[in-house]
């Protein structure tokens, strides 16, 4: 096997060993067996073209067309026929932005989602091909390192603890394996190697020089693993990050990023108002709708809940019926149907739905339900234009019986909705709530009812934190925060208290348009608690000020009442008007329909509405003039150049100028500047022919330049005597003994410009403005120059490291 198709296999294994760190991003091993199919495909493909001597653009056609089979055979459409079809860049397309939004849904490690997937084998396939041209091809090993090390920076982005050593190690051993199998390969192609003392040795035979370099590389290898572990590190969650730093949806919801919700209720954070944008529309025969929800999260950590990957049937199974699942006893309630229109904006992989929904029909591509989170979701599809329609069932509960659900046994599988990590602060403050409750429901209500105006908690679009403590007792200290923080600290404090709780979101209802239609936008995004009652399932309680959520619907029955509504009178609450209790959809009178669109400010007040300023255009004509700003500098610096030049020129006595030439001035003081000034004068002037694109003879004296000049562009009049004073004055600065004095050189500078200016193109004169050639050209020289010197410096530098030998030091010891 020849040396390029040895390196080429080399350069393959290296790939796949400097992907290891990808270990940290999968829950399983699948990515790894799909890079390994592609990876061979790719490097068969290269021996086979290199075996057959095809060159270079050949070779790296053929790596790009294995790889796309690759992906077309490892993620199929469903309608190709061994190669891909117009319909497998489309599906591939949907894989890509599939995976954009599972990087915002999902927290590392990540399930075996196919978009992600994609994404490694096609980043793992891409860096394979241009590691091998640049090791098999250019031979360019150490270059190779940089896309092997772009694989590498992809966990170190996203993982939210220090990424393990192990897989940087064996990417590390990746590329060393790389270096050393070029060099070898340039050993034998090119001579022996000697050792010291001028004794050949075998290609694989170890030389001290050798050994030294293995030496160093093993020592600077483990140096960048282990001093990371010495060095004190800042911790902070991506996840909390995230949101704190998403566009958000508007006062009272969850932060949105690029159509998609983030599915994490974090304990503190920012909710940042962007303009309103339409997600929904929802049309329902329920006089009063809940809230509809797309996602639960029921995984909580120290900075609060985070989601988890639903499972299910697929949607064409049906959906099982709620009023005969185990535990559920659903003796009261109404069945409903509503329509759901889906905008282009809203893109993720959940489909809202009501709660306890019984059938969904129209949702085009593949759907699943999951029962336990009764969610939908989808692994390739995403909501983005569809229209389906939904029937639900809307439960309603009474005080009495909520009171009277038994507690779940300490065996119960639903108790694993009960672990929290443990904090002081949350424990102390339950213990005082529920001191002397003895059902769940009272104990859950003493919870609830704590997030009141009363007891001094308040609507803002930011939480404040002092450092000091845990993000949940920031928030239970300084009781201010947004739905995130309501309905996680309130899910937090029911699990402590030994109830299983856990985080929806979703939308509130929305802005109704008339005829039971109402309109959702992204200020509607919202989170709420929800609690589990054995016999009625999971019960929702919004704990968020009714004031700051925008088309809020929260519940006034007796079960999860307003604790900030003042309580009605007798005379204010009868009426034909009057709201059943036992709706779980009651608004209340405070808390309706949001019918006016009106936002909310940072404390949580109801007021005009005002959105935050779109800055898309602002940032659109910044980028803007930048870049013009950019492309001008060439035309700025050839403006500058030329006036420093003019005043250089400026005269100090008129020439006299008689048929027989310019006659001869007397020597004064000022020659040195007059010889100065000619050379300047001359220097503008072969620039300004750079410009205009007129032949530049360095051989030629000025004399004959300026004749040239005179005669190639046909100049007459003053552009004619203009060149000819630019000659005679450079040629007399250079060779007599008196230069000329006194000429008046800037006016000649400007006559000969307009002169070349009138015999140019428009392209030329346009170009000559705005992209000036002798500026780019002197620019070219500079860096030409900067890196001879640099290159010169390194050579000497090299030269001295040379001549420091480190046997010479034994030597003097011995």
């Amino acid at each position: 096997m020849t040396g390029r198709r040895r390196l080429g296999l080399v350069a393959a294994g290296a790939t796949l060993l400097a992907a290891a760190p990808l270990t940290a991003i999968f829950e399983s091993w699948t990515w790894i067996a799909q890079c390994v199919l592609a990876v061979a495909l790719i490097e068969g493909a290269a021996v086979a073209t290199r075996t057959f001597r095809f060159p270079t653009w050949a070779q790296a056609a053929s790596m790009t067309l294995a790889l796309l089979l690759a992906l077309t055979w490892i993620f199929p459409s469903g309608k190709e026929i061994i190669i891909p079809q117009p319909d497998t860049f489309a599906h591939f397309a949907d894989l890509i932005r599939q995976a954009g939004e599972d990087t915002r849904a999902y927290g590392v490690p990540v399930p075996d989602r196919d978009g992600l997937l994609f994404v490694a084998v096609l980043g793992v396939g891409a860096v394979t091909i241009v590691v091998d041209l640049l090791t098999a091809v250019f031979r360019r090993p150490a270059l190779a390192g940089l896309p092997m090390l772009a694989i590498y920076s992809i966990p170190v982005a996203v993982y939210t603890d220090s990424v393990p050593a192990i897989p940087f190690v064996i990417g590390a051993a990746g590329f060393m394996w790389l270096l050393v199998a070029d060099n070898v390969d340039r050993v034998r192609r090119f001579g022996r190697r000697f050792t010291g003392d001028g004794r050949d040795v075998d290609v694989w035979e170890p030389s001290p020089l050798a050994a030294a370099g293995r030496r160093i590389g093993i020592a600077g290898m483990l140096v960048a693993v282990v001093l990371p572990l010495a060095v004190p590190t800042v911790e902070g969650g991506l996840l909390t990050q995230l949101t704190q730093s998403g566009a958000g949806s508007g006062p009272g919801n969850g932060n949105g990023t690029g159509g998609r919700i983030s599915l994490f209720a974090s304990l503190s954070g920012q909710l940042n108002h962007t303009t309103t944008i339409p997600l929904l529309k929802v049309t329902t025969d329920e006089p009063e709708p809940f809230y509809l929800r797309f996602a639960i999260a029921d995984a909580l950590t120290d900075n609060g809940f985070g989601n988890e990957s639903p499972r299910g049937g697929g949607l064409g199974l049906g959906l099982p019926d709620p009023r005969r699942q185990a535990g559920t006893r659903l003796s009261t309630y109404t069945e409903h149907r509503a329509r759901v229109e889906v905008t282009n904006d809203l893109q993720q992989n959940m489909a809202p739905l009501y709660t306890y929904p019984t059938g969904v029909n129209n949702l085009k591509g593949s759907w699943a339900y999951d029962p336990n989170q009764q969610v939908l979701y989808s692994g390739r599809t995403t909501t983005r234009g569809q229209q389906y329609d939904i029937t639900y069932l809307r439960a309603r509960y009474t005080t009495e019986e909520l009171r009277r659900a038994p507690a779940l046994a300490p065996d119960d599988p639903l108790m694993a909705y009960t672990a929290t990590p443990g904090d002081a602060t949350v424990e102390t403050e339950v213990a005082r709530l529920t001191n002397g409750k003895t059902t769940d429901y009272d104990k859950v209500r003493a919870i609830y009812n704590w997030f009141s105006k009363e007891n001094g908690f308040r609507y803002s679009t930011a939480t404040q934190t002092t450092g000091k403590a845990s993000e949940i007792a920031d928030f239970l200290t300084n009781k201010t925060g947004y739905c995130q923080q309501y309905a996680a600290a309130m899910a937090w404090m029911v699990r402590a208290a030994g109830i299983p709780a856990r985080v929806a979101f979703g939308f509130t209802r929305g802005t109704p348009q008339g005829d039971g239609r109402y309109e959702i936008t992204n200020r509607n995004a919202h989170a709420w608690t929800e609690v589990y009652f054995q016999g009625y399932g999971w019960v929702p309680f919004d704990a968020t000020p009714a004031a700051g959520v925008t088309g809020s619907a929260r519940s006034n029955s007796n079960w999860a009442p307003d604790v900030d509504r003042p309580t009605p009178t007798a005379s204010t609450s009868a009426g034909p008007g009057a709201v059943v209790p036992d709706s779980s959809g009651d608004p209340g009178a405070a808390n309706g329909p949001d019918k006016s669109g009106i936002g909310e400010d940072q404390g949580g007040t109801t007021g005009p509405g005002t959105e935050t300023t779109d800055w898309t255009g602002l940032w659109i004509a910044a980028g803007v003039a930048l870049l013009i700003a950019l492309l001008l500098v060439p035309a700025l610096r050839r403006v500058l150049v030329r006036r420093r030049r003019h005043a250089a020129t400026a005269p100090a006595a008129p020439v006299v100028l008689s048929a027989d030439g310019i006659t001869d001035l007397t020597v004064t003081a000022e020659t040195g500047r007059a010889r100065e000034d000619a050379h300047a004068a001359w220097d503008e002037l072969i620039d300004s022919m750079v410009d205009f694109q007129v032949q530049v003879d360095p051989t030629e004296t000025p004399r004959v330049t300026a004749q040239r000049l005179v005669r190639d562009l046909s100049l007459t009049g003053e552009p004619a005597d203009a060149a000819t004073l630019l000659g005679t004055a450079e040629e007399r600065a250079r060779y007599a003994r008196q230069p000329l004095q006194g000429a008046e050189l800037t006016s000649a500078l400007r006559e000969i410009r307009s002169g070349m200016s009138g015999a140019a193109s428009r392209k030329v004169r346009l170009r000559a403005l705005l992209l000036p050639p002798s500026v780019l050209l002197s620019w070219r020289q500079d860096v030409a120059e900067w890196s001879t010197r640099a290159a010169e410096r390194l050579s000497g530098l090299r030269e001295s490291l040379t001549r420091f030998n480190p046997r010479r030091l034994l030597s003097k010891t011995r």
